[in-house]
């Protein structure tokens, strides 16, 4: 698949994911001219099944691949934000949560890198970087290091909160479909850690 589609695939994905696996389809057209996210490709049914991208490297379908390289990118670029707590977090349970989410979205990079490889993807993710709801930029993270204390908490919970909310968007959308067991089982795993991040900052007093 060509860079640019998979690009356009994650932001159909990411765009409120629509109902069903509309959006999915949607992104999963075709080279032909993106049509937009609100509503399905011609010709194509809200439920009619995904096709483009079937049959490469281990089954994984175009959409499979997007949602690896995109859950890739998201868990790349919050470490850094995650790496700050030690030092900037004033709440000891976020600095705990932080700690944690470090440990747990590293074990989820291990198998999405292996996952990258089975599918047999590019070493370039061309969703790195890119923006989109969840994604924390170097940026925000170059922001977050000039704050310590209760703004720094502010911050890391709010970019902790996006990029759980994203990730389970994602979560269900992929659910819908017949990905490859591997890839099931993976998100059943993530899925477990996005529920934990619910639950643990419930426990969390807001600031």
């Amino acid at each position: 698949m060509f860079a640019n589609n998979r690009v356009f695939l994650a932001a159909v994905l990411s765009a409120g994911l629509l109902s069903g696996t509309a959006g999915l389809t949607a992104g999963c057209a075709g080279p032909a001219a993106a049509p937009p996210v609100s509503s399905a490709a011609p010709g194509l049914s809200p439920t009619a099944s995904l096709t483009a991208g079937d049959g490469g490297a281990g089954g994984f379908s175009a959409t499979d691949n997007a949602w690896i390289e995109v859950n890739i990118a998201m868990n790349e670029q919050i470490l850094p934000l995650l790496g700050l707590a030690p030092i900037h977090a004033a709440n000891p349970q976020l600095k705990a949560l932080a700690a944690d989410l470090t440990t747990r979205f590293g074990t989820e990079l291990d198998d999405l890198r292996r996952l990258h490889g089975e599918a047999g993807l590019p070493a370039e993710n061309p969703h790195l970087g890119m923006p989109m709801p969840g994604m924390v930029t170097p940026d925000q993270v170059t922001e977050a290091a000039t704050k310590t204390g209760e703004p720094f908490d502010v911050l890391l919970r709010k970019h902790v909160e996006e990029h759980w909310t994203q990730s389970e968007m994602l979560l269900g959308s992929l659910m819908k479909l017949d990905s490859p067991q591997p890839v099931v089982d993976l998100a059943i795993r993530m899925k477990a850690n996005r529920d934990y991040i619910r639950y643990t900052l419930a426990d969390i007093p807001a600031n």
